[in-house]
């Protein structure tokens, strides 16, 4: 499989390693390229303004802030016209860190980010199951995160 054909091997060295320390200094990715200061810094614009690359953040690790459960919840909902709000309301509620519009009998699965089992439970019943237009939910709770990565960069 290709990759985007607007990015060339130089672009795709540059996500790679930026996939793995996106705090890198750009001296050290020219020097690790090969290539010159300005040129990284010209390469990572255009990956910017392509939208490959957009907010860099830190990965937060949930378990040290405190939150013991980790919960995948599908959102079934009483009718289509109501989801762009359903994710407004959702879009409020910090606990929820995504939310993904799917086929099937649920049109939303989010995943929530909860202190306990009791707090998971207050999020539910008293922040998602209000929302105008959701009419029920079904919820996964994760041991934990085997893994996670980013897209794979291929050349």
């Amino acid at each position: 499989m290709k990759l985007n054909n607007q990015f060339d091997s130089l672009d795709k060295e540059i996500l790679k390693k930026l996939n793995v320390d996106a705090r890198i200094p750009f001296t050290q990715l020219a020097k690790d390229l090969g290539i010159s200061n300005s040129l990284v810094h010209q390469r990572i614009n255009k990956l910017k303004q392509s939208g490959v690359i957009n907010r860099p953040t830190y990965m937060l690790d949930p378990k040290i802030l405190g939150y013991e459960t980790a919960a995948y919840t599908s959102i079934a909902v009483t009718n289509a016209k109501f989801i762009h709000d359903i994710i407004t309301e959702l879009e409020k509620i910090p606990e929820v860190v995504e939310c993904f519009n799917i086929t099937g009998k649920y049109a939303l699965v989010i995943k929530i980010f909860a202190i306990n089992n009791s707090h998971l439970r207050e999020v539910l019943y008293e922040k998602v199951h209000p929302i105008r237009g959701v009419e029920g939910t079904d919820t996964i709770i994760t041991f934990e995160t085997a893994f996670h990565r980013s897209v794979p960069i291929e050349i």
